[in-house]
């Protein structure tokens, strides 16, 4: 267990913790006193009908979600809608490599699917508020891989879903960036298989993976429009080391890890057998598929492809030339794209 103040409360709070006791995993092992870190914004109806859970990143915790997403000006307000954030298994808020202790801490962490992240969300919505339903759930990139998965695994619940910049089922060539992204972190001399001795210790190897997102996560037309200048840099340069390897310095290498073989494996259909279109012909829910024009991990032809076997559903691409990173709120317009497709998700009768 390394103690790392980039996960506390004062930094990513507030958050509270709920018990999923001893939470056997997919892949077979189990998480002891697991838990699920989550915030909420708003009031549950008397009807309890107004209900959204949001779901989290890959690097994303519920304070990144709340801070890009949630407000009174914001499609998802906190005023009409009881919202919900939680944190996935591993991100650091939740129980995660980090945070536990020996035998099952760091490099030892079990292997976390997608599928545990909702059913552990499940538990969570169904015993803390006695939901039976959702008004819609919503998230971004490893988020929208949960929101795919609710929808297909839970379809009686969800009413709605929207799934931004994320697909159904990870493509290998997603599969084969994500793995340079770890490879970029466990070249570092530093990384001791896995059991580094300081939450800094693997700087070099996180600075390498940081740099990777600043090719693959922005849009060369970013780099050419020099669309940092709108957030206050003078240089890519300068841009590159004081936002995104900023962004990833404090966090730790085996959460990452943890995260990055989950984003690796999502795949709804490993309910179906492998059969992506019976997992996607499961699902009821009114849904938007929301990929980013610009998005180098999950292009909107590969979103495309998943839209069409859904029954209730539209195809809603979102235009900005920050490519998949975007979904950090970097550009007013997304913002506004978003918000006024979830207004409209939102209103549909469903």
């Amino acid at each position: 267990m390394l103690e790392n103040d980039y996960y506390s409360q004062e930094n990513h709070g507030p958050y509270t913790l709920f018990n999923l006791g001893d939470f056997k995993l997919e892949d077979g092992g189990m998480i002891k006193n697991c838990q699920l870190a989550f915030t909420t914004f708003g009031k549950l109806n008397p009807q309890k009908s107004n209900a959204i859970l949001m779901t989290t990143w890959y690097s994303g915790t519920s304070k990144i979600i709340e801070q890009v997403y949630v407000g009174k000006d914001h499609a998802i307000n906190p005023d009409k809608y009881f919202i919900i954030v939680v944190n996935q298994i591993g991100n650091g808020l939740s129980t995660s490599p980090h945070n536990i202790p020996t035998p099952n801490g760091m490099a030892l962490f079990p292997k976390v699917q997608i599928g545990d992240d909702v059913r552990a969300q499940h538990k969570l919505i169904t015993e803390m508020f006695d939901l039976d339903s959702l008004a819609l759930i919503v998230g971004g990139s490893m988020g929208a891989q949960q929101t795919w998965e609710w929808a297909v695994r839970y379809p009686e619940m969800v009413k709605r879903a929207a799934a931004i910049a994320g697909t159904a089922k990870n493509t290998s060539h997603d599969f084969l960036f994500t793995k340079t992204l770890n490879e970029a972190i466990t070249s570092d001399p530093a990384w001791e298989n896995g059991f580094y001795k300081k939450s800094n210790a693997v700087c070099e190897g996180l600075r390498r993976h940081a740099d990777l997102w600043s090719v693959m996560g922005y849009s060369t037309e970013m780099f050419k429009q020099e669309l940092w200048r709108d957030i206050g840099f003078s240089s890519p340069e300068e841009f590159c080391e004081g936002f995104t390897q900023a962004y990833f310095a404090p966090m730790d290498p085996n959460n990452l890890l943890c995260l990055a073989w989950k984003w690796q494996r999502g795949d709804v259909s490993r309910i179906t057998g492998g059969d992506l279109e019976k997992a996607l012909g499961r699902i009821t829910a009114k849904m938007y598929v929301m990929p980013i024009n610009t998005d180098m991990f999950f292009p909107p032809k590969d979103c495309e492809d998943n839209q069409k076997m859904v029954a209730n559903s539209e195809l809603r691409v979102i235009e900005t030339s920050w490519g998949h990173l975007g979904l950090l709120g970097m550009d007013p317009l997304y913002i506004e794209q978003i918000d006024r497709h979830l207004e409209e998700l939102l209103a549909a009768s469903v």
